[in-house]
């Protein structure tokens, strides 16, 4: 009976676990209802951005510790890798598809980063490093977050040691991190996505030129006269 209740109970704990809402609680207690400013996105770039820095490093630090805390208790118990691998998705889906806030949650990068910090510490850290480098020259915390977490499986095959289960994992996570960014994606394509430091919403595209928006106020007012008719002034008076 233990074999089976044993790996479903740490699954289901990776999951609650990685519901923990870090960025909405730190918001509240700072008088600020995370998913209705900026993005609405509890996670830290959110939070750092709307709430302020130390919000946002309190969020950065402790959403990897529930994926470390997660992940760890199975593999000290000695499961199977399977049965890690699987704690370790359920707490990324607990992060990103929060059961306390209706299914809304954050993009799960910085949890993920907390799973493989036990799973495989090596793909990690070059991960960090990666997600550093990108951020640096691009300033897109986005793209520096997709490239980090989708360079995983890549890691994991270049080194050629990894089991099929963290292969898997990485593969399984790569994607939900691309699903949990994909209108984060497609503002990068658009030239809309906003960098670190930039405040306020960019806008969609350039400003119309200064003569079609001087053609455009004319014609609204020609169309206008028309629609109202003659001024007083120019009606027939009367003998």
């Amino acid at each position: 009976m233990n074999a089976v209740l044993l790996p479903i109970l740490f699954v289901v704990l990776g999951y609650l676990v990685g519901t923990i809402p870090t960025g909405y609680l730190i918001s509240r207690w700072r008088g600020v209802d995370i998913r209705r400013v900026g993005s609405g996105n509890i996670g830290a770039t959110n939070v750092l951005r709307s709430v302020g820095p130390l919000a946002g490093l309190f969020v950065l630090v402790v959403d990897p510790l529930k994926g470390v805390l997660a992940v760890a208790l199975p593999s000290y118990f000695g499961m199977d890798p399977w049965i890690v691998a699987a704690t370790a998705f359920a707490t990324v889906l607990g992060n990103t598809f929060n059961v306390m806030l209706r299914f809304r949650g954050g993009k799960g990068v910085a949890t993920t980063f907390g799973v493989f910090l036990v799973i495989d510490p090596v793909v990690a850290l070059l991960a960090v490093v990666l997600f550093a480098i990108t951020l640096w020259i691009a300033r897109y915390v986005s793209l520096a977050s997709i490239l980090a977490v989708c360079s995983g499986p890549l890691m994991l095959l270049a080194r050629g040691e990894a089991p099929p289960s963290n292969m898997l994992l990485a593969f399984a996570l790569a994607s939900l991190i691309l699903w949990s960014h994909r209108e984060n994606i497609e503002r990068l394509r658009t030239g809309i996505e906003r960098r670190l430091g930039e405040r306020g919403p960019k806008p969609a595209g350039p400003p119309p030129p200064a003569e079609a928006v001087a053609e455009g106020d004319a014609g609204e007012g020609d169309a206008a006269a028309t629609e109202r008719g003659p001024e007083p002034h120019d009606a027939p008076r009367g003998r």
